[in-house]
């Protein structure tokens, strides 16, 4: 699947799954019937080819070498998130070792589990859709640049050698916080992390998903944030605590992992709260990482 994207894009009202190639959108739900020679029985999105991946990919990496249909410019269609209904979103927490010392959080690794906590499918928006503050919930809505791995193949129980072999494909995710709002003083419980991490738009994802085989390193790829064209973030996925691999390790002992999953692997140093700058109606948060490329979306007043 070489120079290929799996993209998410709303057309006549519907949400359909599209490969992009060379800047061109091919309908991936024609393309599975045509190389299938049979119809399946529900509309092909992403998230139902992710769900069947095992099935899928080995027909994709035929397709994408020479799809039959005449696709369109990406300027003709609206990008959505790739995945809109995935199964559980899997977050890392403090898992970069700049961003633990921006915290002032000595992580001693060979002593500890890898942190994680849920997000909010129903959070999930795509490239260029609004992210909306919502209002007198917060005063400090702050971004987080994460690479995502989606999940393509059962896994439980799994080790240091298979543990990748779960992995269908990468993404762009934006874990955008409300940091005074997971601070409840009415319970003697510390921090609400579904206030703090889960709130309408809070989960931007995308621009797209690229297959894992595509990606050469995934524990080498440059992260970078920009808020209205000023750098925020400028990392590495090198400079993570547990490797992806661990964090798949981990997880896998304590859930079965399902196809269609996510699991975002926390962010690095650069983030708002510790330098007193946070999201803005009027901001425009643009993620990039390295081998997948920009998720931009634009932030405005919410309800």
């Amino acid at each position: 699947m070489k120079n290929t994207k799996l993209i998410s894009y709303s057309e006549n009202g519907e949400i359909k799954a599209g490969l992009l190639k060379e800047n061109i959108v091919y309908n991936l739900g024609v393309e599975l019937d045509q190389a299938l020679g049979w119809q399946y029985n529900e509309t092909i999105t992403l998230d139902v080819v992710f769900r069947n991946w095992l099935k899928f990919e080995p027909v994709l990496t035929k397709i994408t070498r020479a799809p039959v249909t005449t696709g369109v410019p990406i300027t003709d269609v609206i990008l959505q998130a790739p995945l809109n209904n995935p199964g559980t979103i899997y977050c890392a927490g403090a898992n970069y070792h700049d961003h633990a010392q921006e915290m002032g959080v000595s992580i001693e690794k060979d002593s500890i589990e890898p942190l994680f906590f849920l997000k909010s499918c129903g959070s999930i928006i795509g490239p260029n859709q609004n992210i909306k503050l919502p209002k007198d919930y917060s005063e400090k809505y702050d971004w987080e640049i994460e690479l995502a791995a989606v999940i393509g193949k059962e896994g439980h129980h799994l080790n240091m050698q298979n543990a990748m072999d779960i992995v269908a494909g990468y993404t762009i995710f934006n874990d955008v916080s409300a940091r005074d709002a997971g601070r409840r003083d009415d319970w003697n419980f510390g921090m609400d992390w579904f206030r703090h991490k889960s709130f309408d738009t809070s989960a931007p994802m995308g621009p797209w998903i690229i297959s894992s085989n595509q990606i050469n390193n995934p524990q080498n790829l440059s992260l970078k944030t920009k808020i209205n064209g000023k750098v925020m973030q400028d990392g590495n996925t090198n400079g993570m605590i547990f490797s992806i691999t661990e964090l798949i390790v981990s997880l896998s002992k304590q859930v079965c992992l399902k196809p269609g999953d996510i699991i975002a692997t926390g962010t690095c140093a650069g983030v708002g709260i510790f330098r007193g700058i946070f999201l803005q109606p009027g901001d425009l948060i643009e993620l990039e990482i390295e081998e997948i490329g920009i998720l931009a979306n634009p932030v405005i007043q919410g309800d």
